[in-house]
């Protein structure tokens, strides 16, 4: 099926039964996230604290409404020399946020925080739109519930960028697999105005594309016949998406790099100057390390190799397992780029978050366990998770 195949089919009547079907999960979803709300309330309100700063205010909330109010240029010179600049952070969030606060009486936080809401829905039906078309609706069930249930899932209701990300990330997956190549490539170019990891969504499509090339290259040689194999139209349709991909990325780095005068590199130097880069894993190899230097600490040390071998290991099953090309792309260059980064160590469990391929082993052995055990299981770790995250955003947080 292609772009071009699916135009003539009226969108409502695609979209009623599609909702219908991912109705369970999404609703699922909405009860969790509402538990996790409810839970940040009453905890801190015993506080003293408000619930609603922490999801709006604090953090990557507050540069991202510094960016929808004043536009970038805004920066902050640390007395160690560090440049902290606005320009670190994508531009879809903020365009949204001022978008809506230009139509409605909300404020830029207020926006941010309801893009938020609607995008984490729309991400948690891609999820299931994904897994759904891979592994069946149960799967599909399972994975929007898990991804939901993660020990750091309140980001997803904050005014963040990763719910916004996921959305676009996961139903250009979606588009992927069903061979939706224009709508991939420009969801794909979406992702990557939002967050840096943007990188990942263009990998899979690039990644999808060349393996179609290679798969059409072979089937003719099969079949000894030099007709191009798909048609002429869904190979214009690949190239196109492929093309379309990179574009959001490359236009603000560029422009980044134009405006700072660092050329095609200057977004790198303003990462820098928040002590962010990718040097392979050797800084965050040295964070672990250095937890071991005494006997406290080292237990978090156990529980970081722990996590990290957790999250390898699921990436390997989901290669055992024959995932689609597409998610094993993706998966793999988010998780590479979240444990890769030298510098925001506590943030890593955050920036893995939309690597929600990483689910679908976990979903699938869900899925095939009796439903009462299954609710069983999804309602202890929602209350665990909800409780974290309380204790979280009241605590250290996300930064």
């Amino acid at each position: 099926m292609t772009d071009l195949g699916t135009r003539t089919e009226p969108a409502l009547r695609r979209t009623a039964p599609a909702l219908r079907r991912a109705a369970p999960a999404l609703l699922g979803y909405a009860a969790v996230r509402a538990l996790g709300l409810i839970t940040l309330a009453l905890w801190s309100a015993a506080r003293d604290k408000s619930a609603y700063t922490l999801l709006t205010a604090r953090w990557d909330a507050l540069w991202y409404t510094r960016v929808a109010e004043l536009g970038y240029g805004y920066e902050v010179r640390l007395p160690n020399g560090d440049v902290h600049s606005n320009l670190a952070f994508f531009p879809l969030l903020p365009w949204l946020e001022r978008l809506l606060s230009a139509v409605t009486p909300l404020s830029y936080a207020d926006a941010g925080f309801v893009v938020s809401l609607l995008a984490s829905l729309f991400a948690a039906w891609g999820v299931f739109a994904v897994t759904d078309h891979v592994y069946g609706r149960r799967a599909g069930v399972c994975a929007v519930l898990l991804w939901a249930v993660l020990p750091v899932g309140i980001v997803q209701s904050m005014a963040y960028s990763e719910s916004l990300f996921t959305a676009l990330a996961a139903w250009s997956l979606y588009a992927l697999l069903t061979g939706r190549w224009l709508t991939a490539g420009l969801l794909a170019s979406l992702a990557g105005l939002t967050r840096p990891v943007g990188l990942a969504v263009v990998a899979a499509v690039w990644a999808a594309g060349i393996a179609a090339f290679l798969r059409a290259r072979r089937d003719r040689a099969a079949s000894g016949s030099e007709r191009v194999t798909p048609t002429g139209a869904t190979t214009a349709a690949q190239a196109a998406g492929m093309a379309l991909a990179p574009l959001g990325a490359a236009a603000y780095v560029l422009w980044v790099g134009h405006r700072t005068g660092g050329g095609p590199l200057g977004y790198l130097d303003v990462q820098a100057g928040w002590r962010n880069g990718f040097d392979g894993g050797y800084a965050f190899a040295r964070f672990v390390a250095d937890k071991f230097t005494s006997f406290p600490s080292a237990l978090a040390g156990v529980g970081l190799i722990v996590g990290v071998g957790l999250v390898v290991w699921l990436y390997v099953i989901c290669v055992r397992q024959g995932q689609p090309l597409p998610l094993l792309v993706y998966a793999g260059v988010v998780t590479a780029l979240a444990l890769c980064a030298s510098s925001y160590f506590g943030s890593k469990p955050r920036l893995l978050m939309p690597a929600f391929p990483l689910l679908l082993p976990l979903a699938l052995a869900l899925a095939r366990s009796r439903s009462r055990r299954s609710a069983g299981v999804v309602a202890v770790i929602a209350l665990a998770s909800a409780l974290y995250g309380a204790f979280w955003l009241n605590g250290s947080g996300p930064p």
